[in-house]
């Protein structure tokens, strides 16, 4: 959990910079799109397209876009189609990722994720070679500052979560799939503002990565993350808290 903890942090600095770039925005019409046309428009139905609209919302997307984004999913408004896809693969040092993508043009998008592989030392795998490494999961992160954290383990465990983790600053909240909207609606319900919610995959086990790996594992997760089909990237990477912060770019 350690990997992925610090490296949501780094990512939510980023993500400030990335809003100026557009870039989130882009990347998460493609998932309003895409939640609205598997799901439908209603958000009390259709869970991911309400988390994707929460995540827009966090960053400021006017209403407008994300209104549009549905309606393009559902076939009010003319739009592109996009297929979801994923790639597994390995960094340097044997780091397990997985790299999800919404395309209109796989093809592209294969060979883009192939090139950013290769560039930075690792290869792309075939389907199945490491996602028995991963597990889905749900993941909530409270700021510590405005929670109680007994009050917070009590309300999660109660809902249906697997654990919680105290970090630096933040309560981690882990449940299982089925779950996350529960624990969400419990925290809301008792006024428990989170940071951030995301359903992802989560390593059974972590790989250490020594410096000599650690600068190419994070670039290589980087760049895969900067391609705009991309909307995830999972890794069992697990580098010490000095590295990540010395490595990670744009922070």
């Amino acid at each position: 959990m350690s990997g992925h903890s610090k490296w949501s942090q780094i990512k939510h600095k980023k993500a400030k910079a990335d809003v100026q770039k557009g870039k989130i925005f882009s990347k998460l019409i493609r998932e309003i799109t895409t939640a609205a046309r598997i799901g439908g428009s209603d958000m009390n139905a259709n869970p991911r397209l309400r988390t994707a609209v929460e995540l827009a919302r966090a960053v400021n997307m006017p209403m407008d876009n994300i209104e549009r984004a549905i309606k393009k999913g559902t076939g009010e408004l003319p739009g592109v189609s996009y297929e979801e896809v994923e790639y597994e693969g390995y960094g340097p040092g044997g780091v397990a990722m997985i790299v999800r993508a919404l395309t209109d043009n796989k093809n592209r998008t294969t060979s883009d994720v192939r090139h950013i592989f290769e560039k930075y030392g690792g290869n792309l795998g075939t389907t199945g070679c490491v996602a028995w490494q991963f597990q889905p999961k749900g993941v909530i992160a409270i700021p510590r500052v405005d929670a109680d954290e007994d009050k917070v383990l009590a309300i999660a465990l109660e809902a249906g979560a697997d654990d919680v983790k105290t970090e630096a600053d933040s309560f981690q909240i882990v449940t299982p799939p089925e779950n996350f909207e529960l624990v969400k609606n419990r925290l809301k319900e008792e006024k428990i503002e989170w940071s951030s919610a995301e359903l992802t995959k989560l390593p059974q086990t972590t790989l250490p990565v020594d410096e000599k790996n650690a600068e190419k594992v994070l670039k290589l997760y980087e760049a895969l993350e900067e391609l705009d089909e991309v909307s995830q990237v999972f890794a069992n990477f697990d580098i010490a808290e000095e590295l990540m912060e010395k490595f990670s770019s744009n922070v």
